[in-house]
Formats: structure tokens, C-alpha cells, sequence
């Protein structure tokens, strides 16, 4: 079917103009759309164009990244000697050279998990079979003692390892106590609710550092003398407690999101407050929350 003069003509006038399409239209949309906004850019560019090139010049091109100390010092530019010197120190703390492959491996499987598990299309028995799998490999390869390999102390653990292994454990164990904690605030039990309460806004009224520096240093006061607690357990118990005062927060406002109608419902059905909270109102709160759990969860 041939199309007619006319209609290419309308065709060709429901197109934008050329100024309204990609980047031209984007930046006259968004940072030319008036004349504070268009002085506000041309000062912006104009003092990104100043300070940029010297910033790469400083970082990169009078940068030294393999010198000594004193050398180090006389540049111009970065030092970034102090990082590629100490780097495996960064990764792996104080182990051993001839042990760090131990923690190396650990690490990668942990993200090839990760990986893995990031994906939804992956997700299935298997995959718990392998978590189970890999982390029980992770703490043999961590703590050795078993098929002959040399023991490790958790005092020898530091560097990257130690971080993301912390971080993964936080993160799993301070959802289910946010979710009860967020619960119990909703709770009609006075002594419940009004605990939590106090136990969310304490937590959430201290920079994690804080808690770190008590169960670190202030707990071990309080123990009987003789009685001593690993303290990578105590910095892990104070960064569960520190996240999951914030998801029960977000947990709490995913809740009170849930439409009336979805209690009226399960009460409509004879359903107790334990089979509402499981089946019809949690999985719906939890779904709403991910985004800000997640945000939570990376700025925290």
C-alpha cells in the first residue's frame, strides 16, 4: 500500500525537531531550560574544565605508584606508593605470604556465589546445596586444622576477607531480628512494644562505631574475670544489632503501608495473627521494602 503526499506530510510533522532529540534535546530540557539554569551550567563546565585537567595531572601523570618513601614525598603529584606497597596487607592483614592463598580462594567463591545468586534464573535447590557447600569450604580454608592444613587464628584474620565475611553474616542475621523487631513495634503488648522501642531508637541514636568500640573494648570489662568472648564475635553480634534496628525501621514502614483491607481480609478467613503475618502481610511488606533495605544496607 503506497502511502499518500499527505500523510508523509503528517508523518513527518509528528516528528520532533532536531533540537528535541538526543543529547542537544536532553541538555537543553534539563540544564538550559531557563536562564539561572543555563548560568548555573556554563559556570559549572566552566569551573569542571579548570580544576579537572589539573586533578588528572596530580593523580596520574605526576603520580608515583612504585617508589620509596623519600621518594614519594619529593613528587608533585599522588603518592599512591603507600597503596600498591601495602597492598597485601590491605587484602589479607597479617597472615602469613605462604597461607594467603587460603583466604584468596575463600574470597573468590564467595563471589562466584554471589554471582550466582544475584541472578533470579539460579535460583533453586541446588544453589542452597551450594551455599551450604561453599561455606562450609570457607571456614575450613579459614581456620584450617582439618586435611592437613596449618591452623589459623581468628587474630591472624584481617584485610578484605574478614570484611565481606563479617558483612555477609551481618546482613543475614540482622534481617530476621529486624523483621521481629518491626513486628514487636507493631505489637498490641505494651512491654513488647514499648522495648523495642527503646531498642530501636538507642541503636539508631549511635554511629556503628561506637558499638564497635564498646564490644571491642567496654564488654570485656563486664565479663568475670577468666571469661573471655572471640572479638570477632563481638563485632559481629554489634553489627547485626546496628543493622537491625534500621531494617526493622524499614521493615515497620512497609507494614504500615499494607492496605486495611488485607487484615480484614485474613480476619475474614479465620486466619490467627501468626498465618496473616507469614502468608498475606509479610511477603507483601518485605517486596515493598527491598529498595530502601537495600539502600539501608550498602550506607549503613
Amino acid at each position: 500500500m503506497e502511502i499518500s503526499h499527505s500523510d508523509r506530510q503528517y508523518v513527518a510533522e509528528l516528528k520532533p525537531p532536531p533540537l528535541e532529540r538526543g543529547i542537544v534535546g536532553w541538555a537543553k530540557e534539563n540544564l538550559f531550560n531557563g536562564v539561572f539554569n543555563s548560568i548555573l551550567t556554563i559556570l559549572i563546565v566552566g569551573f569542571l574544565l579548570k580544576v579537572i585537567p589539573g586533578l588528572i595531572d596530580w593523580a596520574l601523570f605526576k603520580a608515583a605508584f612504585f617508589t620509596t618513601g623519600k621518594e614519594c614525598h619529593a613528587t608533585d603529584g599522588a603518592c599512591w606508593s603507600v597503596v600498591t606497597q601495602n597492598i597485601r596487607f590491605i587484602i589479607f592483614g597479617f597472615l602469613p605470604p605462604e597461607l594467603q592463598w587460603r583466604p584468596l580462594t575463600s574470597m573468590i567463591l564467595l563471589f562466584v556465589l554471589l554471582f550466582f545468586t544475584y541472578y533470579r534464573k539460579f535460583w533453586c535447590k541446588q544453589l542452597v546445596y551450594a551455599w551450604f557447600a561453599g561455606l562450609v569450604i570457607i571456614t575450613v580454608l579459614m581456620t584450617g586444622g582439618f586435611l592437613g592444613l596449618e591452623r589459623i587464628t581468628t587474630m591472624e584474620w584481617g584485610g578484605l576477607p574478614l570484611t565481606l565475611l563479617l558483612t555477609l553474616f551481618g546482613c543475614t542475621a540482622a534481617y530476621p531480628l529486624g523483621v521481629v523487631l518491626a513486628l514487636g513495634r507493631q505489637s498490641s503488648m505494651p512491654f513488647v512494644k514499648y522495648l523495642c522501642i527503646i531498642y530501636i531508637e538507642l541503636i539508631r541514636g549511635v554511629p556503628l562505631i561506637s558499638l564497635l568500640f564498646m564490644a571491642t573494648i567496654i564488654f570485656p570489662l563486664f565479663l568475670p574475670e577468666g571469661v573471655t568472648i572471640n572479638k570477632i564475635l563481638r563485632a559481629q553480634a554489634a553489627i547485626i544489632f546496628f543493622w537491625a534496628a534500621y531494617i526493622a525501621e524499614v521493615v515497620r514502614g512497609g507494614l504500615q503501608g499494607m492496605p486495611k483491607g488485607q487484615y480484614e481480609a485474613a480476619d475474614s478467613m479465620g486466619l490467627n495473627y501468626y498465618l496473616t503475618m507469614r502468608l498475606i502481610i509479610l511477603p507483601q511488606a518485605l517486596k515493598m521494602v527491598i529498595p530502601p533495605t537495600v539502600g539501608i544496607l550498602v550506607t549503613a
